[in-house]
């Protein structure tokens, strides 16, 4: 298994720190602050090709593997979390359902514009009755011709407002049927396709979350990705690969918070010493730097095997819940080494610690991730 960062790992990991000290660093507070989503920053990132990285050349895209992958949405998230997600959320959800979907006429139509950043992609499951019961869904698509008519919202949608294009999935057949759910794009504009309430997040504030809502709106059946009542069942496909992006972005933020926390313990004196002396810090940093790396290692097995196109649910959902954990044990010890500094604003952990709690969380909560490693594991 890979375990040292490649050539490409490396340079798009110093690429994506230049980047970060100059756009996001500065501006990351504000951002959060305000609830500011920097749709430009977004922009400027595609340009650098980190909004399709895994997206072939031929499409305009980097043409990189999940290690890349990896190291791109982490290396954002050790800077800042928010703008980790939405990197994430574009990447494996919407261009990533397209890539793996649609024909490819749909992909020469959609893909290049969201590897450019051109386009921002969002990625329609959740809806305010349904999380993890997604099969309970509400939002319908009725075929009327060469058009279906879709009806409902959809919720705690990543780039609900600001995304270009979203993959939305709709009820083309009964209740709790894993066969009657269809996956169909719909572009911002459509008449019947608007945005709704914006979420008050306590972290990702960057990262917009808001609600999709569709009234009467006509989509073009050719929009429908794969077969009709396949959409289940690609979702859950595409869920694979997504946390593996909520695993490197939960390492970000670990390594984040890690980096500050060693930092300033080894500068904040205490009794005539740095505290970093003090085994009670010393061994907060070892069980920290311990779990970040074992989180890590699982996180890049998932990795290989995705690259090598294998069965990856039970190790994506054993990195993402074990990473998303660590993440925020990480953040919470950071806070707890700054002390009450660590209870700031003026500090970065605090962020950190309120970004990390997502990470449980999105895309499938870490008692998700357990009902999947042991359906998985009872069925060996």
């Amino acid at each position: 298994m890979h375990s040292e960062l490649t050539e490409n790992q490396k340079m798009i990991a110093q690429m994506v720190r230049d980047f970060g000290e100059k756009e996001i660093r500065p501006n990351f507070m504000d951002w959060d602050e305000n609830q500011t989503f920097p749709l430009e920053t977004m922009k400027k990132m595609g340009e650098l090709g980190l909004l399709g990285v895994l997206v072939p050349e031929e499409y305009g895209g980097s043409g990189f593997g999940y290690y890349e992958y990896y190291t791109a949405v982490s290396e954002t998230g050790r800077i800042c979390g928010s703008i980790g997600l939405s990197v994430a959320a574009h990447n494996s959800l919407c261009t990533g359902h397209i890539m793996s979907f649609g024909t490819e006429e749909q992909k020469k139509k959609w893909l290049p514009k969201l590897a450019s950043g051109e386009w921002i992609g969002a990625w329609g499951l959740t809806e305010s009755n349904t999380g993890s019961d997604a099969l309970r869904m509400k939002t319908t698509a009725v075929k009327d011709g060469d058009h279906y008519v879709l009806n409902g919202a959809k919720n705690w949608i990543t780039h609900g407002i600001s995304g270009d294009v979203a993959v939305v999935l709709v009820r083309t057949g009964e209740l709790l049927d894993s066969r009657g759910i269809t996956a169909i794009v719909v572009e911002r504009g459509t008449p019947g396709f608007k945005a709704g309430k914006k979420e008050n997040k306590l972290g990702m504030r960057a990262s917009e979350t808001a609600e999709m809502i569709f009234e009467d709106c006509r989509v073009p059946a050719e929009n429908v990705l794969g077969e009709v009542g396949e959409g289940f069942i690609q979702a859950m496909k595409i869920l694979d690969g997504g946390r593996i992006s909520i695993a490197a972005l939960s390492l970000g933020i670990a390594k984040g918070a890690y980096d500050a926390a060693v930092k300033y313990s080894k500068e904040r004196e205490q009794f005539g010493k740095p505290i970093a002396d003090f085994q009670a810090i010393s061994f907060k940093l070892a069980d920290m730097a311990t779990e970040i790396e074992a989180a890590e290692l699982l996180t890049l097995q998932a990795a290989d095997l995705k690259n090598k196109k294998k069965e990856v649910t039970k190790q994506s959902a054993m990195a993402k819940y074990y990473a998303s954990e660590v993440c925020v044990r990480a953040a919470t010890e950071a806070v707890q080494i700054f002390g009450g500094y660590g209870y700031t604003k003026d500090f970065p952990v605090e962020k950190f610690y309120r970004d990390s709690k997502l990470c449980t969380i999105g895309e499938g909560t870490s008692e998700i991730q357990k009902l999947v490693i042991s359906r998985k594991i009872l069925s060996e």
